[in-house]
């Protein structure tokens, strides 16, 4: 194994992490991108959205799933990109909106979907890092996350520009008024607490099992905070809904599984309760990232962000997921800039 200095490593993913405050700035400011889209939604005769997205960029696609059903009462599914790409399917998309969430905006499989729902009748919108990228020009309509150029493999800074881009469309969409700059103001507070996210990797052993769990607007970061684990320190990690959880993995809960629990703030708590009465039953090492009001002596607590519901603070916690998996690699020796094995664009098809 490569040797290397704790202090000289994860320093590009750090720097991005730290970023977030003045990308959700410069979105906040672009606002305008996402209302004047908002206005040629609301005038056409959509029934229907599908979110097209792959790797990080999926999680914040089920992100905006929750976004747009609980907001605008849409129904909203997740593509099969293969179902094109592979099996050629010729798919019906009258009255269909199709979402393509990506970083680079270079994917082939997303391209070709896109292309093909397009060529079928649905309008869609691309939301990437890059308005000069292939999907980005094939949309009828792009929206910028204006995070600038990522380098470190894990996406930190644009997945928060997706989840707040997300959020800035379906409030445009809802005509839903906001104070965006409290979101801007918790990820600074976040950003200077480093001392809980110390004391959680000082807990957490690399060793051991690692599972974690979400419920509605937290699912997507749990999702992702399973995935950046994966990608920056090379073990494998579930991320799942507690709801499926409960369906069959907590059969292989044992006394030294690490379980991460996604809580931001304004959750309503009352749908963990019975679920973790069972978890604990094993007793388990519990770490809650968000609110620790259920958190009982002897379990972890990464507080989260304080804001007006859990939609927003679900934004800024990502932030706080980012934060544990670059000090995690860290603690065990490796380069979370450049994770063996992957590449900062992933071509699939």
């Amino acid at each position: 194994m490569r040797k290397y200095d704790v202090n000289q490593i994860g320093t590009i993913m750090q720097s991005e992490i730290a970023e977030i405050p003045s990308v959700f700035t410069k979105l906040i400011d672009t606002a305008d991108q996402f209302s004047a889209l908002a206005n040629l939604l609301k005038s056409n005769e959509i029934q229907s959205v599908l979110v097209l997205a792959r790797g990080t960029s999926d999680n914040a696609a089920h992100f905006l799933k929750y976004l747009i059903e609980t907001q605008l009462g849409l129904p909203v599914g997740l593509t099969s990109p293969s179902s094109v790409t592979i099996y050629h399917s010729k798919l019906h998309f009258e009255k269909t909106l199709v979402v393509a969430i990506s970083q680079s905006g270079q994917s082939t499989d997303l391209v070709e979907y896109a292309t093909a729902a397009k060529s079928a009748g649905a309008k869609i919108i691309s939301i990437t890092n890059d308005g000069a990228s292939p999907l980005a020009k094939l949309a009828d309509h792009h929206l910028d996350l204006m995070a600038g150029r990522e380098i470190a493999v894990a996406a930190t800074k644009s997945y928060a520009a997706q989840l707040l881009g997300c959020l800035l469309l379906v409030n445009a969409w809802s005509s839903t008024l906001s104070n965006y700059k409290s979101v801007v103001e918790a990820s600074k507070t976040l950003l200077s607490d480093a001392n809980s996210i110390t004391t959680a990797v000082a807990n957490c052993d690399r060793a051991n099992e690692i599972v974690v769990l979400g419920r509605g607007f937290s699912y997507p970061n749990a999702r992702e905070a399973a995935l950046k684990i994966q990608e920056t320190s090379k073990i494998s990690v579930q991320g799942l809904s507690i709801a499926d959880y409960m369906h069959g993995p907590i059969s292989a809960l044992t006394s030294s599984t690490q379980v991460f629990i996604m809580a931001p703030n304004g959750m309503p708590l009352d749908s963990l309760k019975g679920d973790l009465e069972k978890i604990r039953a094993k007793s388990p090492k519990i770490f809650w990232f968000g609110t620790g009001e259920l958190a009982v002596a002897g379990e972890t607590v990464i507080p989260g962000a304080k804001c007006e519901n859990e939609i927003y603070a679900s934004v800024v916690d990502a932030i706080i997921l980012q934060s544990f998996a670059l000090e995690f690699a860290r603690k065990n020796k490796l380069d979370p800039d450049s994770p063996a094995g992957l590449s900062k664009v992933t071509l699939t098809r």
